[in-house]
């Protein structure tokens, strides 16, 4: 079996270009998408992952400005930026970058965003509306999977999806989209986390199988069944000796799985470049209601 690899570049290309024509609409009646991202502490990984976003963004004809607090800055005082940003017509997103040092209150921050401008998805009046069927933004990473089912037209009704890994960010929100009766759902879906016993017996029998976990090579070619779609969400830093001085891999053992999956996302180059293309999507959506509501008025 040929096992086809579902980059995410082309599905983020395909996906920009679409955006292209909404953020130049928007552009003539002078309202230019703007997210404004909260990093807190010095975690190397979080500050490229917003760099990176801030260069999207700009690359895009949108904007993002972050706002950098040290790891020992006080609650209060980033709860008070999110409220002054929350009531700046000019920010249509608000990005709280994590995971936030332990020593902070992260649902208290988090849940201090307007859910109009909560792009992440993970207030939970927006993930109570994406439980009830209805979303207003559906979470990043599992809004960027979707993409990748819809653009490499990968079978999801009536298969079997088995989910490992049960975190907001992306377990429980696949869970709830990819069981419900929308176009890319009406499956079986099965939610392991940690409490689950015989983990093989369930990737067994999965037709799709999602890894979420951040656990390297967890999965390999003889814990899954022939023919199975695996989407790897995982991103693990292995230390080496290169210049760099690490190498990612995911949660699956990449290599140990082709001629076995039908399909598989590598790492990197997989799920990655969909979850800062899908917050350029929310940004431009939530431009976009602000801009109805202004003409309602």
């Amino acid at each position: 079996m040929d096992t086809i690899l579902l980059n995410g570049r082309p599905v983020s290309i395909s996906l920009l270009e679409k955006l292209k024509g909404r953020i130049n609409k928007l552009s003539t009646n002078n309202v230019v998408p703007k997210l404004a991202a909260i990093l807190v502490g010095n975690d190397p990984a979080s500050q490229v992952y917003v760099n990176s976003k801030k260069k999207v963004f700009e690359n895009h004809g949108c904007r993002s400005e972050t706002f950098h607090f040290s790891s020992n800055f006080n609650q209060q005082e980033i709860i008070d930026l999110i409220e002054k940003l929350n009531q700046d017509d000019q920010i249509h997103g608000i990005l709280i970058q994590l995971p936030l040092p332990k020593t902070l209150d992260s649902k208290k921050i988090l849940n201090s965003v307007l859910p109009e401008k909560d792009v992440d998805g993970f207030h939970p009046f927006n993930l109570g509306s994406l439980l009830e069927g209805n979303p207003t933004f559906i979470p990043c990473t599992p809004n960027g999977i979707l993409e990748i089912f819809k653009f490499y037209e990968i079978q999801v009704s009536g298969r079997h999806v088995v989910i490992i890994g049960r975190s907001n960010i992306v377990g429980k929100p696949l869970f709830a989209l990819l069981a419900q009766k929308f176009e890319i759902g009406n499956a079986t879906v099965t939610l392991c986390h940690t409490g689950t016993k015989n983990l093989k017996k369930h990737i067994l029998e999965a037709d799709i199988l999602i890894a979420a976990v951040g656990s390297p090579k967890m999965i390999d070619g003889k814990m899954i069944k022939e023919g199975v779609d695996i989407i790897d969400v995982g991103i693990n830093r292995i230390d080496d000796g290169s210049s760099k001085g690490y190498h990612l891999v995911g949660d699956v053992d990449t290599d140990s799985v082709l001629g076995v999956a039908n399909s598989v996302t590598p790492v990197p180059g997989g799920v990655g470049p969909m979850t800062i293309t899908m917050l350029l999507h929310n940004t431009v959506v939530s431009a976009e209601r602000c801009r109805e509501l202004e003409l309602s008025k």
